[in-house]
């Protein structure tokens, strides 16, 4: 594995353990977000667990690189979601920055664990 997919996928374990983590604890801050964007709490803890297990895979990604791929993608696919949330919702690009720039992180690390 290279230097930069490395750090890249330690960036979004470290995001997406930290916000899986505050999802599951029941932060309320990510409860009135989740509020905010219609998310209903059953369906906030199921994001939560998805976040924590996306972690998980991109840990085991280290060893195992189709983890780390397929972890990637489905974090891809989950901040799309985010995104389009945000835009339902008619937020200020602002607020979706943070979403945005996961995302962004998400693909680039899918498409450079492919091309590894």
């Amino acid at each position: 594995m290279s230097i930069v997919i490395g750090v890249l996928s330690l960036l979004l374990t470290a995001a997406f353990l930290a916000a899986g983590g505050a999802r599951i604890a029941g932060a309320e801050p990510l409860r009135s977000y989740a509020g905010h964007l219609g998310v209903p709490p059953r369906v906030n803890l199921a994001i939560g667990a998805v976040e924590l297990a996306a972690a998980a895979g991109l840990i085991v990604g280290f060893w195992f690189r189709p983890a780390a791929l397929a972890a990637s993608i489905g974090l891809v696919v989950m901040m799309v979601g985010t995104v389009h949330r945000h835009v339902r919702a008619a937020d200020p690009p602002s607020v979706a920055a943070p979403a945005t720039s996961l995302g962004v992180l998400a693909v680039a690390n899918a498409v450079l664990l492919a091309l590894a």
